[in-house]
């Protein structure tokens, strides 16, 4: 898995320079602005409730002794909770609402690296793509606080919780992929079988994942870059698979398939 994990990451080698070769970038303008908005909605959240949430917080603490640093400390670790919720909510708002816009997007990239394909492809709509991705992200953010709400908590435990806030970044990298995969699986399979698809290449998943999240703590460009590129790192390494399983092929390579199997007469 680990192979696969530094695939996903270097499959965002060479993504700014595809994006302006095959005219990407027009496709992300309402992404982009549903990205922005959302974040800037979670961070003024973090800013203006961090201190409530503290406060509901330092109540826990019912010595007189040390009450105002632990205030002090509650007001941080308010505002790290809701960042943290914040991250999960954000990722998945985007990814849901602008799917219908990232499916094209996939598109061209596969055809550009495949030519004219000899399979039949889902054809879906609009309201598919985004009922889809609605679908994917609610039982991905599902799954994801599942498995965040008890290591968030762990997380606190001395020296021990630098390992659960460590698997916390995996998860949350690992949803992302996710999503961002599904623009191209969208295409090929059903739900049940993408599901299945990134189980058997998390790596993948993990690798383009982690990327997304580091470029997101990048003041203000990373909500404005981050899909985009992410976007296409996903949907390059999942044709390449996708290519490599004989899931899909071209027509001139099916073409040259049939030809060899012809039998020649003698």
């Amino acid at each position: 898995m680990f192979k696969n994990i530094i695939n996903g990451i270097k499959a965002y080698f060479g993504t700014f320079k595809l994006l302006s070769k095959l005219g990407l970038w027009k496709y992300f303008a309402v992404p982009i602005l549903i990205s922005v908005i959302t974040g800037a909605s979670f961070v003024a959240l973090t800013y203006f409730f961090s201190d409530n949430l503290g406060s509901l917080i330092s109540r826990a603490w019912v010595w007189e002794w040390g009450s105002e640093t632990f205030a002090t400390i509650s007001t941080y670790l308010g505002g790290f909770l809701i960042l943290v919720l914040g991250l999960v909510l954000y990722k998945h708002i985007v990814m849901a609402l602008s799917a219908p816009f990232m499916s094209p997007v996939s598109e061209k990239i596969e055809a550009h690296m495949l030519g004219e394909t000899a399979h039949s492809h889902r054809q879906t709509s609009f309201a598919q793509q985004l009922s889809r991705g609605i679908r994917i992200n609610v039982r991905n953010l599902v799954k994801e606080l599942l498995f965040m709400i008890p290591l968030v908590i762990l997380s606190f435990i001395p020296v021990v919780g630098i390992v659960f806030t460590a698997l916390i970044f995996l998860i949350q990298a690992y949803y992302i992929g996710f999503g961002n995969m599904d623009y191209t699986m969208e295409r090929h399979f059903d739900y049940k079988n993408s599901i299945q698809f990134v189980r058997k290449h998390r790596g993948i998943a993990i690798g383009n994942g982690i990327v997304f999240v580091l470029m997101l703590f990048i003041p203000i460009i990373g909500f404005i870059i981050t899909l985009p590129i992410s976007v296409v790192a996903a949907s390059t390494e999942t044709v390449r698979i996708l290519k490599e399983k004989e899931l899909i092929v071209s027509k001139e390579t099916e073409k040259i398939r049939l030809q060899e199997e012809t039998p020649k007469i003698s």
